[in-house]
């Protein structure tokens, strides 16, 4: 039980020597921050936001990576039905032969089962294999994409001299006449050469 009072007054003690240190730093804080006055005005920062979602929309290198992960994506539906369909006639055939007592042997239904297994393995490899590829392809695509835009803000940025360019997702409010967007996409668009496929 004495430990328990000095462990509370130890406690109490250090809180109390925290919130005075807060309210001391506080203090000097407020007294170190740069005020305006009318000989000496506070720098102002000179930031601009891009809105990523309508680079994405609107940005011609963004829509041709798009269609191309659209058309990875038919590619793999496309062969996951084709697959699927030609396991599906497999296992039809087997079940119409059990039915018509048409295997004379277990060797001979052992021997469809273990071809209806691989080519229900091989479906699966070759679909994870597709997956893969898509998932690399649509990594490097980002990639490439991210470095287009950053080379470009670089560039851009050079004549225009701001402080820092952000992303709009990035914060909770930006003043619309900071956005650099629409002028970002124009320029990403005017020097974007599609390349041919």
């Amino acid at each position: 039980m004495k430990n328990f009072a000095l462990c509370a007054k130890s406690l109490m003690l250090i809180f109390a020597l925290f919130a005075a240190s807060c309210t001391n730093s506080n203090d000097s804080a407020n007294s170190s921050a740069p005020t305006a006055t009318a000989d000496q005005p506070v720098a102002m920062i000179n930031i601009r936001y891009i809105d990523a979602d309508s680079i994405a929309a609107h940005y011609n290198l963004a829509k041709d990576f798009k269609e191309a992960q659209m058309r990875q994506v038919s590619k793999i539906d496309n062969a996951q039905r084709s697959r699927g369909a030609e396991i599906q006639k497999l296992a039809n055939q087997i079940q119409q032969k059990i039915n018509s007592n048409g295997y004379l042997s277990q060797e001979s239904f052992n021997s469809d089962q273990e071809l209806l297994n691989k080519k229900n393995t091989e479906a699966q490899n070759y679909l994870a294999s597709l997956q893969r590829e898509a998932e690399q392809e649509m990594i490097q695509q980002q990639m490439q994409l991210n470095d287009s835009i950053e080379a470009f803000i670089k560039e851009y940025n050079k004549t225009r001299g701001y402080d820092a360019i952000l992303y709009k997702a990035v914060g909770v409010y930006f003043n619309p006449a900071l956005d650099i967007t629409d002028e970002v996409i124009k320029g990403l668009n005017a020097r974007y050469n599609k390349v041919a496929e």
